[in-house]
């Protein structure tokens, strides 16, 4: 039997979090190694596991893989959320990129400092609501399927559910306008193993807060969480 994905990171979303997403919408068990402080990320430095000196890093299949993007396609490609050819897979990835675009704007609005937050968080919902929302709506629309590529699911739709959470996370009824996509995220929260990720317990994280955002700093000795 092979072993668990382990991951490596610390107790928190940043960067890994969609990792986890995808991990788990593919019904793949996986570990975590959660480093508390900075001395446990320099150890992992020191001992030439990190190939660019960064996290996240995913041991998977006799691999140490590093690198969010190649993390994220390794996956998809192997449990076949990644379209059926290469057509669908320009698609997926122009939809990815955009959603993730979006999810990085939203994890770094609470390391923000107080003066700018106000601001940046009606950036994230201008953009979200404008930008980003609009095309998904008139996507699925347009071509009646319930996926967003290929009318099967993708990691383009694990996606997107993931970043329009966390963007309601911000403004609870930022959906209010886009009809399709609130039957998008209903139905896809509904997909078995999106639906156990969901549940209280399991491995999804909770928003970076204040009482964590002082520990996340220190490790990463810099104003930012990845």
């Amino acid at each position: 039997m092979a072993e668990k994905p382990k991951l490596y990171y610390f107790n928190g979303r940043g960067r890994m979090e969609t990792i986890r997403w995808l991990l788990a919408a593919a019904g793949i068990e996986f570990e975590e190694q959660f480093f508390e402080t900075r001395e446990g990320l320099l150890k992992l430095r020191q001992d030439g596991a990190l190939l660019f000196q960064q996290v996240p890093m995913v041991e998977i299949d006799g691999m140490k893989m590093v690198q969010t993007r190649a993390i994220l396609n390794y996956i998809a490609g192997k449990h076949n959320l990644y379209g059926k050819d290469l057509k669908e897979r320009a698609l997926i990835d122009m939809y990815v990129e955009a959603t993730m675009d979006l999810n990085e704007m939203i994890m770094y609005h609470p390391v923000q400092p107080p003066e700018t937050k106000a601001k940046h968080l009606a950036t994230i919902i201008e953009k979200a609501t404008t930008r980003y929302f609009p095309v998904y709506e008139k996507a699925l629309k347009d071509h009646g399927q319930h996926f967003l590529v290929g009318n099967r699911f993708s990691r383009a739709d694990v996606q997107l559910l993931e970043t329009i959470l966390m963007a309601e996370e911000c403004k609870p009824d930022i959906l209010s306008k886009f009809p399709v996509l609130q039957a998008f995220k209903a139905r896809i929260s509904n997909i078995p193993t999106i639906k156990k990720f969901l549940q209280p317990g399991s491995q999804r994280k909770p928003p970076l807060d204040e009482k964590i955002l002082p520990k996340v700093m220190s490790i990463f000795n810099i104003g930012n969480v990845a």
